[in-house]
């Protein structure tokens, strides 16, 4: 860059007054602005010209309309006194910066990315943003596309309104009529006020341009001289509100047309119309004026008749509309007695009657090729490779849907890892196991896994990942920013232009309104669109997941596969989110996660202590935005897609703010909305939404729960259930500190009138608190504020609504953001206060992440509820429901016992005949007494659901299962009580028939032995010989007996163990329980775990820990002596004996509740459950020894041999002495 040029010159001086030439050209980035230091935190007062830009720069990202007044240095008042006033430079003070220059300075040394920000942030406050940027005193200009490419608008054109359809649109692909708005220099009339007059028409109050009569305007620019901002008009729909009936872009060209040629052609040459400003007309703007073609249909003159105007200027005038042959209805004359509001309406009539005409339509987009024909600049061009890499990245998304698309180039994030989360979720709770074995239902989930992984770890990279991977392992950080740029817009632009969307929502909205709603087409609706959703985030997913299931068969693919985690590291530390839950499939990619945090804290040397901060809350409440403006971070708001799940962003902390808040980083964890109405339908979504509260509050050192007073009910709902997570947290010592921010209260007097409720609130989350604290079997815990720190006071936030005024043509309300700041620097002070001891670096935090995500996935019965209260009363109906259910068993099982007994004492000489008719009756009776019984437990079930007080009306859903329930328990019970029959009966029968067999086999071998001998007379048979002859008779005659049943005895023991530990958190604890005869044969030691809660004092603990062992013992001791005396009852083994065993050590440690915890109660069932199941298998066995059809016979065996051996002995003997 030449800098010996004036105009370079001036500009460098310019910057340099403001502190900004080091950052010039480009080199000021988005992640310098986001770190968090004091000057993101405070407001520092302006002093000097150099802290006017930084001033700026912190106000437009917490997205405050006051931007623009940070031009006044803060000098106390002191040059009020007129004397030391000098009014001859008075107009010439060098401390007077024009906003315009902030703004063009600003975007002059700011880098792409963060320009584009600022036009993003510019637009949400109905600011005008750089649509032509000068460099330096206007020598030359740029089309600022990709600064403009981020800015993505909705709104409503008149011709919608009726089906309250609504347009969302990129606006630089927007096609909209375009007007330009120019000057000629000697012009006293303001066009940039007419132009806001234009734009409010009375019915906005507006400052969207600049002007002389706005703080700052009257000041002289210096580098703001052609310079080019575009506005964008758009309609709500509402013909009352709106000035023009569809969507406008105005560009305003600061300086006189003389000055900016380049820029003026360019605007004639683009725009729908152009309106010139003037008083006059001189022979140097007479030439250009004439020289641009298509001026009868493109141009307006704007005259400004003053009084006192010679007639010299108005035939200056006259001359120019003569020799350019326009009409009148293109000159439009402000006389001097209209003011500016009445003059406004002149020009709206005349901008609406080129709406009717039909005048052309153009995209910013489009206007690319005519600034390059002008020889402008355009910003885009350095990326213009990125572009392509992306275009070929994304190829087929245009032939295809998304789902197909997916499905060919995302493979591995479709059906199969969603079933593979949903086995990893069934490992740990085993909720269907149904009559399956234990053991053989988990080893069909571990084939299943491990298929499913096989076949991950064979899948060929597709196309389209290739592409992606191979654009994004490229060292040049800025290259890869732009891919990722361009990635992401074109991913936006296809899924607003895809037809289908609309479609998709319009009949998801028709099925809503039905009276009669199809909740199974709504369900599939709702997937469906849920399907059609497409960013950058699932290539990273499946990015992430070709990580995960990499088996690498070559060195230069493992070498490829293992830098991924370090590219994803970069991305983290360039200020890109990773996905850290995949909320469609709920599943952790551990593996990868882990690997890249680990590859982060490489990068960073070891210095990564962490803040974690989540925001959680209901659907649109603004939790996004909420972080968005708190950090100036682009967390997705609304653009067309349903991502499910949670996100991590990292922002790094200045270092003169790190020993402050104890650390290098804040991690923000954003999630989606809970409780979204698009998936209320599926059948996962209380579950999901419970888990991921769960998860992302476990991990966080702040909560803030975000709530619009509207959705408080449904937003309690899950702080219930995540009221089990705080008391897990509380239970390991950690106490997140918790904030809610009440979004759309704006009154001065919400925070006092409020109170009422927010105390109403804390009353119900106490109330839930305690029963969660009860469910947990933890004592003590009382109040919401014992496993949070929260206090009703100070951690309660008020935040006005977002906009001031109707979307989309209202600016963010200034109420908002510095609310939002004024809670931003709040949370932080407290951080500084509450973090002195603890300090968790990515290691720790990597652990933790893994520890919490394997509790959730063993958690098997809170989350799949709405709230605690539903939880709580649904646990005391299956409690009860399961004392109703023993006790019919027990009935039934005793019945049995007495009539087994009447038919083993049947006559033994009865006839077969007698024995079946008697067990016919039996079954008759007893399917009568199951009948009996079963209605008597439907009964008591009815009688239960009319019960007050006990929230009978929140499970009133589940009445119907439960019944189903009682119809398939009397079923198996009478299948299995009928077995029993046939099975006593058959045991009876046999014995009668075995007799008879004995005497048949005795003759049958007398026989046999008689022919032997017979056949052979002449010949001589060993021992050996006989006995394989009686073995083939043997295997023959006996090959038909069928043998008594084997039980599975530990399986058994295991499933009565678990049903007695039903909705309580212990799946982990099953896993590793190994062989259960094993377990019991050494006593039984209680340890330090076992213990209600942590003690300080080791004294006590001593003391605390003798006393638990003392009740341990005894408990053993009364219990075994139970099980010995079962086992010597010569009866076959029942589950009814487990039941009455866990039954008695429960009866024993509810004398003791407050002492022990819940996995001491655990390892006493399984200490008992491993002495029981040896003698229980002891017993079972025996009893198939003594009855067994089989083993009866096999005792015979051995004499019936020595009879044959004997017989044949006997003949041979007495043939050789008759011989």
């Amino acid at each position: 860059m030449n800098t010996d040029k004036p105009e370079v010159t001036a500009l460098l001086n310019f910057l340099s007054k403001l502190g900004m030439q080091k950052f010039y050209p480009n080199q000021l980035t988005l992640q310098f602005l986001l770190e968090i230091n004091k000057n993101s935190i405070y407001d520092e007062e302006v002093e000097s010209l150099g802290k006017i830009t930084s001033c700026f720069l912190r106000k437009i990202f917490k997205i405050n309309v006051g931007c623009r007044n940070c031009i006044d240095l803060s000098n106390d008042g002191e040059n009020d006194d007129l004397s030391d006033f000098d009014f001859s430079t008075a107009d010439d003070c060098t401390d007077n910066v024009n906003p315009l220059d902030v703004t063009t300075a600003v975007f002059l040394c700011a880098d792409n990315f963060l320009q584009q920000e600022l036009a993003v942030k510019m637009s949400m406050c109905q600011f005008p943003v750089p649509l032509l940027l000068p460099h330096g005193n206007n020598s030359q200009c740029t089309l600022m596309l990709w600064a403009l490419r981020d800015i993505v608008k909705e709104w409503c054109p008149h011709v919608l309104s009726e089906s309250k359809g609504f347009v969302e649109k990129n606006v630089v692909q927007a096609n909209m009529p375009f007007y330009s708005f120019v000057r000629l220099k000697n012009c006293s009339l303001s066009k940039s006020q007419v132009l806001n007059h234009v734009l409010s028409h009375g019915k906005y109050d507006t400052n969207t341009f600049l002007n002389k009569e706005m703080k700052g305007g009257a000041t002289t620019k210096k580098i703001a001289y052609g310079l080019v901002e575009v506005f964008w008009f758009l309609p709500t729909g509402t013909k009352n509100l709106d000035i023009f009936p569809e969507p406008l872009a105005f560009a305003n060209l600061r300086g006189d047309i003389c000055e900016s040629l380049a820029q003026f052609k360019f605007l004639f040459e683009v725009s729908t119309a152009t309106f010139v400003f003037l008083d006059k007309v001189e022979k140097e703007e007479q030439a250009i004026l004439t020289s641009v073609q298509d001026v009868r249909s493109k141009l307006f003159l704007v005259v400004n008749r003053k009084k006192g105007n010679d007639k010299e200027d108005m035939m200056s005038v006259k001359t120019v509309v003569k020799k350019m042959e326009l009409s009148n209805s293109r000159i439009k004359s402000k006389n001097p007695k209209e003011n500016v509001a009445e003059f406004s309406e002149k020009l709206c009539g005349s901008i609406r009657k080129t709406l009717t005409s039909g005048g052309n339509t153009v995209s910013i987009e489009n206007m690319l090729d005519k600034a390059v024909e002008l020889g402008l600049s355009v910003d885009e061009s350095t990326s213009y490779d990125q572009k392509k890499a992306a275009e070929e990245t994304t190829n087929g998304i245009d032939v295809e849907s998304i789902l197909d698309y997916k499905k060919q180039q995302l493979p591995l994030q479709g059906v199969k890892w969603k079933r593979l989360s949903q086995l990893e979720m069934e490992k740990c709770r085993l909720k269907k196991t149904g009559d399956d074995k234990l053991d053989e239902y988990k080893f069909q989930l571990h084939t299943e896994k491990q298929q499913i992984k096989e076949d991950f770890g064979k899948q060929k990279q597709s196309t389209a990942m290739k592409c992606f991977i191979e654009h994004l392992s490229k060292r040049d950080r800025e290259k890869r920013d732009f891919f990722l740029k361009w990635m992401k817009l074109k991913l936006n632009a296809h899924l607003l232009s895809d037809s289908q969307l609309p479609l998709l929502r319009n009949k998801l909205r028709e099925h809503w309104d039905k009276n009669e709603k199809d909740v199974k087409l709504i369900a599939e609706l709702e997937k469906a669109l849920l399907d059609s959703s497409l960013g950058i985030e699932h290539y990273m997913r499946e990015m992430g997941l070709i990580y995960e299931f990499s088996v690498t068969s070559s060195e230069t693919t493992a070498d490829e596969i293992s830098r991924l985690p370090g590219i994803a590291a970069e991305m983290l530390l360039d200020g890109h989110p990773l996905e850290l839950l995949d909320g469609d499939a709920s599943n952790i990619p551990e593996r990868w996660v882990t690997d890249v945090l680990m590859e982060l804290h490489k990068k960073v040397g070891g210095k990564s202590r962490l803040l974690v901060l989540t925001v959680l809350g209901v659907q649109s409440t603004g939790k996004s935005t909420l972080l968005n403006t708190m950090f100036g971070v682009q967390f997705p708001v609304s653009s067309g897609r349903c991502t499910r799940g949670a996100y991590m962003l990292f922002i790094r902390v200045g270092e003169d703010m790190q020993s402050d808040l104890n650390c290098d980083f804040i991690v923000l964890i954003d999630t989606e909305g809970l409780k979204s109405p698009l998936l209320a339908q599926l059948e996962d979504s209380y579950e999901h939404d419970n888990q991921l509260a769960t998860f992302v509050i476990g991990l966080s050192d702040v909560a803030v729960i975000n709530v619009a007073m509207e959705n408080l009910a449904e937003m309690k709902d899950v702080l219930q259930i995540a009221a089990h997570a705080f008391l897990r947290m509380k239970q390991i010592g950690k106490k997140p500190v918790c904030h809610f921010v009440h979004q759309n209260v704006a009154a001065v007097s919400a925070h006092a009138k409020t109170m009422i409720e927010r105390k109403h609130l804390l009353d119900q989350l106490n109330e839930m608190t305690q029963i969660a604290a009860e469910m947990e079997n933890i004592p003590h815990i009382e109040a919401f504020t014992d496993v949070l720190d929260y206090d009703v006071e100070t951690n309660n936030w008020n935040i006005p609504g977002l906009w001031h005024g109707t979307p989309p043509m209202a600016p963010v309300n200034t109420g908002y953001s510095e609310a939002v700041a004024d809670f931003k620097k709040n949370l932080l002070k407290t951080m500084k206060r509450d973090r002195n001891n603890e300090i968790s670096q990515i290691p720790e935090f990597i652990i933790w992440i893994k520890s919490l995500w394997k509790a959730v996935k063993y958690e098997n019965f809170s989350f799949s509820f709405r709230n605690t209260l539903v939880a709580n009363a649904y646990d005391n109906l299956c409690q009860q429901f399961c004392e109703w259910q023993w006790e019919f068993i027990k009935e039934i099982f005793s019945w049995q016992k007495t009539a087994q007994l009447e038919i083993n004492n049947a006559d033994t000489e009865s006839h077969l005949q007698h024995l079946n008719e008697l067990v016919e009756s039996k079954k008759s009776e007893v399917c009568k007494k199951i009948s009996d019984e079963e209605t008597l437990m439907k009964q008591k079930l009815r009688d239960y659901y009319k019960k007050k007080n006990m929230h009978i009306n929140l499970i009133r859903k589940y009445k119907i299962d439960f019944f189903n329930s009682i119809s398939c328990l009397a079923n198996e019970i009478r299948h299995s009580v009928k077995s029993k029959m046939d099975q006593t009966l058959h045991l009876r029968t046999f014995s009668k028939e075995l007799q008879d067999k004995m005497s048949k086999y005795r003759t049958v071998i007398e026989d046999q032995v008689m022919k032997l001998v017979s056949d052979c007379k002449e010949s001589k048979l060993s021992d050996e010989e006989l006995r394989e002859k009686f073995e083939r008779m043997w295997t023959k005659e006996t090959e038909n007996v069928t043998d008594l049943k084997v039980q599975n005895i530990c399986e058994n023991i295991i499933m009565q163990l678990r049903k007695s530990f039903l909705n309580r958190k212990v799946n982990e604890l099953f896993e590793n329980i190994g062989d259960l005869k094993e377990i019991g044969k050494r006593g039984f030691e209680v340890r330090t775990e076992h213990k209600k809660e942590i003690e300080f004092l080791s004294c006590v603990s001593a003391g605390r820990i003798e006393e638990i062992q003392e009740i341990a013992d005894n408990i053993i001791e009364s219990c075994s002596r139970f099980v010995v005396d079962v086992a010597k009852t010569n009866t076959d083994y029942h589950e009814s004996f487990i039941k009455d065993l866990l039954d008695k050590v429960d009866e024993s440690l509810k004398k003791h509740k407050k002492l022990w915890n819940i996995k001491f109660e655990f390892d006493v069932k399984l200490h008992m459950c491993g002495i029981a199941s040896r003698e229980f298998l002891k017993m079972h066995k025996k009893f198939l020894s003594d009855n067994d059809p089989r083993a009866q016979l096999e005792k015979f065996k051995t004499q019936y041999l020595s009879e044959f051996l004997y017989l044949y002995k006997l003949r041979s003997a007495d043939k050789r002495s008759r011989n």
